[in-house]
């Protein structure tokens, strides 16, 4: 029976999110859209099996199979990372997280992560999270020009001394300096944990430098700039820290893995070893460039001024509108993005003074550079009279004839 039979209001709403995505821009930074044969893997008979344990060494019967799965998984996932070890078994990056702490810390423990005002992620020791509520930790950020100034870092992991550093961040727009992470670890005999769930996408295609060889763990998500299954990874190099990462996930914070998601990132990891994705790691970049260019020309303050990766960040510290404003005003010309706290921040955290834009989406719709300028020059247009509902709704009309030629999921898929 199919679903459209079975459950008609799950099919209809289903198809609404199909369209919704179809027809608007989706340019949440930490959002992208995967392929159909990741979809395809993700709903097969894998869903069904249950496989506690690592190959090999399972606590259920009948995983011979599914251990063939889980070692290809994590074959590429260490040929695309270039390291030794890797846990794919992790549901989320923040359950990554968690099972990188449980591995390496004890209740108590000090850690020094990006605040997440700043540009970092509730897991690097926000007290909403129970990475700040298991853990004493401590915080840096970004200058007012929006940039990490690293000689600040060591001066606060002189002072705090914690077991772990966090680097990494979900709205910082600029290249992370590993190098200079890993020697103020060094300096205070802390442990580096490099968290980089938002640019794993380019590091794996070079184009932003990878952690390894200075982080002692990396985790990453395998969706966003990878555009793989909702879910989560570690790596590392050393035998001993891999044994406690294996433990901390699997009995410490989850039971069975879900194979067919595990099946789903073999299959995103064997998209982002080929050339075509270097190229769309290239595209990524070049299409941000055109993003920040455009909303300078047109007058609009961008955090540390532009941007090196996959997204940038408006300030609104010196317009009348928040945040919030501004991402109402585009979700009613159909460009989803999300309002975001900004270094100088006058604002809650609710209504904010700034902005996020990615476009790792529409890079994978096929968006080119002369494509980009159109919506940077559509996001402007309705910043600079963000009240005008008929100009909104213009725009709208506007650019969903354009996401009409970038079509990336059809009905007859699914």
């Amino acid at each position: 029976m199919s679903l459209e039979c079975f459950d008609k209001e799950i099919y209809e709403l289903t198809n609404k999110e199909l369209a919704r995505q179809c027809e608007g821009l989706e340019m949440i930074a930490s959002e992208n859209f995967t392929l159909p044969e990741v979809m395809e893997v993700m709903g097969s008979i894998l869903t069904n099996k249950y496989a506690e344990g690592y190959p090999q060494k399972r606590y259920y019967s009948g995983c011979e199979i599914v251990d063939q799965i889980e070692t290809l998984a994590i074959e590429r996932c260490k040929k695309l990372f270039n390291c030794n070890f890797a846990n794919v078994q992790p549901h989320s990056g923040s359950q990554a997280n968690q099972g990188v702490y449980a591995a390496l810390l004890n209740p108590g423990d000090k850690i020094l992560g990006m605040d997440l005002s700043h540009g970092g992620h509730l897991t690097h020791g926000a007290k909403v999270s129970s990475s700040g509520q298991f853990y004493e930790s401590f915080f840096y950020g970004v200058e007012l020009d929006g940039r990490i100034d690293y000689e600040k870092v060591r001066h606060i992991a002189n002072i705090v001394k914690p077991k772990l550093i966090v680097c990494g961040a979900s709205a910082y727009p600029r290249i992370i300096d590993f190098k200079k992470f890993r020697e103020i670890a060094d300096e205070v005999g802390a442990y580096l944990f490099a968290d980089i769930a938002h640019i794993a996408g380019l590091v794996v295609a070079n184009e932003h430098p990878n952690p390894f060889p200075y982080a002692h763990v990396v985790s990453s998500t395998t969706h966003k700039t990878l555009r793989g299954p909702r879910g989560g990874i570690i790596m590392c190099n050393d035998e001993e820290i891999a044994k406690k990462i294996n433990s901390a996930i699997f009995p410490g914070i989850q039971g069975g893995p879900l194979m067919n998601i595990i099946a789903a990132k073999a299959v995103g990891f064997k998209f982002n070893l080929s050339d075509e994705w270097k190229i769309y790691a290239k595209n990524i970049i070049k299409n941000t460039q055109v993003l920040a260019k455009v909303l300078i020309e047109r007058g609009y303050k961008l955090v540390s001024d532009g941007t090196d990766n996959h997204l940038v960040l408006i300030s609104f510290l010196d317009r009348e509108f928040s945040g919030k404003d501004a991402d109402l005003a585009l979700a009613n010309a159909g460009i989803t993005a999300n309002k975001n706290t900004v270094p100088g921040e006058k604002r809650s955290p609710f209504i904010t003074s700034g902005l996020r834009l990615g476009t790792p989406a529409l890079t994978a719709r096929g968006f080119k550079e002369e494509d980009i300028q159109i919506v940077a020059n559509c996001i402007a247009d309705i910043l600079d009279d963000i009240n005008n509902i008929d100009l909104q709704l213009n725009i709208k009309a506007k650019l969903k004839e354009l996401a009409s030629k970038f079509t990336i999921y059809t009905k007859a898929m699914f």
